[in-house]
């Protein structure tokens, strides 16, 4: 070998060792490997075959033969007696006209070459573990040198040590994901069980009786459409569902369509297989597959595409799909809860959302009222955020004098609970003492709800506020019933029809 070429080698390998530790490069590494190598192998096709089971299977091919027909290659074991001898030896050879004839050649159907053509194969291996098999070929008619030969062996043994390396390095990345996900799970599992005694305690009637709806949709597979204004706590509810729930042990995920892109968001919910698309270099589970069993909260669900909602219209019904890239069908176990802040029945008319999901999504209705219709809870909801933000941080206790809470429900809160709490984490990093000051602290930010004293007398609203406010407390007595008897439309004593046509101008 000429010293340019080994020094060239050199550095390959050392590019080699710096690709291993690198996640989700093996694709890279392969092709990086094969084409080093070119500089001491002569060769028309060079492979890496994975061992998988019995069969080997091209995991990269480079090299002017490397056609389709050559990368979907699969080939058994039991068939080729020379190859698993190079795999059971673990040791590389160049094969003969013999080994030709005695089932040694790699793709022997899948390409035409001529009988005594060039052969060379090495074995893959790190400690007790083969990985496969590095193959050369080509087109002429003379054995591979003896001195290339033990250079491919050995190139081989460092080549399967990358691979392993690389392999570790994305097992110890998705470890790492896992555990931050368990954490984020645990911190907020802590977080909601102070919400969720809200839920249960509440002090508006109105939350009262969502939460007994709650428990009796828990116990069926029936999929639940929470509505409600940004930041009253839909996700909330929905795991309260979810624990009060038979699956309560199995995973509960979370998706934030309005989060994802439009590009990204089918991998995410349904996996993809490996070359789907550039970039996925291993296949991957989807968001119902990691929650088979269990609970799938899709929040902001009116953002995903009509495309998108068709294929979870399928997977309502028959609870199957297929990942992206993939013709095979997977079934799952999924309880779906569905989130939106958006007025479902425009977003049908303007063709934006598929009337027939809507009706599989609708089946069990609650609506979240927003934190002006519920201000009696405003002081357990903040008691209980204060309290929680101790234990998180350490810093206070942290109390609120009686002139701040009725500051607190003077306030219209458009970003209900969410702004609410962010308040009141903002007052407490400024706080000089245990009570917090919020009217200097909200100046300019918060704005009290129109028509109202600002004195902390009797609240007046606006008569459409005021009937919105009515007709909501109404379907939450009857169980969002509105016809018939015990319906809403009775206890209000107006027509069902009257009664529809009202809550549609009042957006309800």
């Amino acid at each position: 070998m000429e010293k340019g070429t080994f020094i060239d080698l050199t550095a390959d390998l050392r590019e080699l060792a710096t690709q291993a530790g690198r996640v989700g490069m093996v694709e890279d590494l392969l092709q990086r490997a094969l084409l080093s190598l070119a500089s001491i192998v002569n060769y028309d096709l060079a492979t890496v075959l994975e061992l998988d089971g019995d069969c080997l299977v091209v995991r990269a091919a480079r090299g002017r033969l490397a056609n389709h027909r050559v990368k979907a290659h699969r080939l058994r074991l039991s068939s080729m007696p020379a190859l698993r001898e190079v795999l059971e030896s673990r040791r590389a050879r160049a094969f003969s006209d013999t080994d030709h004839e005695t089932g040694g050649d790699p793709f022997d159907g899948v390409l035409d070459l001529p009988h005594g053509h060039s052969c060379m194969v090495a074995p893959l291996f790190a400690g007790d573990r083969s990985l496969g098999l590095l193959t050369f070929d080509r087109t002429a008619c003379e054995p591979y040198p003896r001195e290339v030969v033990h250079l491919v062996d050995v190139y081989a043994q460092i080549l399967a040590l990358a691979m392993v390396n690389s392999e570790q390095a994305a097992l110890l990345e998705r470890m790492r994901v896992r555990l931050a996900e368990e954490n984020e799970y645990l911190r907020q599992e802590a977080i909601d069980h102070q919400e969720v005694e809200v839920l249960e305690t509440s002090r508006c009637e109105m939350v009262r009786r969502i939460a007994i709806m709650a428990r009796q949709v828990a116990g069926t597979a029936t999929p639940v459409l929470i509505r409600g204004e940004t930041g009253t706590g839909k996700e909330v509810l929905a795991r309260y569902i979810h624990r009060t729930s038979g699956r309560a042990s199995r995973p509960f995920v979370r998706v934030n369509c309005a989060a994802l892109p439009a590009s990204l968001i089918e991998s995410e919910l349904f996996g993809h297989v490996k070359g789907a698309f550039t970039g996925a270099t291993t296949s991957r589970q989807g968001r119902f597959q990691i929650a088979n069993g269990g609970t799938l909260f899709l929040d902001e669900i009116a953002e995903l595409s009509t495309p998108l909602q068709a294929k979870l219209l399928r997977i309502i019904e028959d609870g199957t799909f297929e990942p992206v890239g993939s013709d095979t069908t997977v079934k799952v176990d999924v309880r779906l809860i569905a989130a939106t802040n958006v007025n479902l029945e425009e977003a049908i008319a303007a063709k934006r959302f598929r009337d027939d999901l809507f009706y599989r999504l609708n089946v069990f209705p609650i609506t979240l009222p927003p934190l002006r219709e519920r201000t009696e809870d405003i002081p357990l909801i903040a008691g209980r955020f204060l309290a929680t933000l101790t234990r998180r941080t350490g810093r206070g206790p942290f109390k609120l004098s009686q002139e701040a809470i009725d500051f607190l429900m003077r306030q219209r809160w458009p970003g209900n609970i969410r702004e609410l709490v962010n308040l009141l984490e903002r007052a407490t990093i400024v706080a000089k003492g245990e009570f917090l000051d919020l009217a200097s602290l909200s100046h300019g930010v918060l704005e009290p709800r129109s028509g109202e004293a600002g004195d902390g007398g009797e609240k007046i609203v606006s008569l459409e506020e005021a009937q919105r406010i009515h007709i909501r407390r109404a379907l939450a007595h009857c169980g969002g019933k509105i016809y018939g008897p015990g319906g809403a439309a009775a206890l209000l004593g107006v027509k069902p029809s009257t009664l529809q046509s009202k809550m549609k101008r009042l957006g309800i």
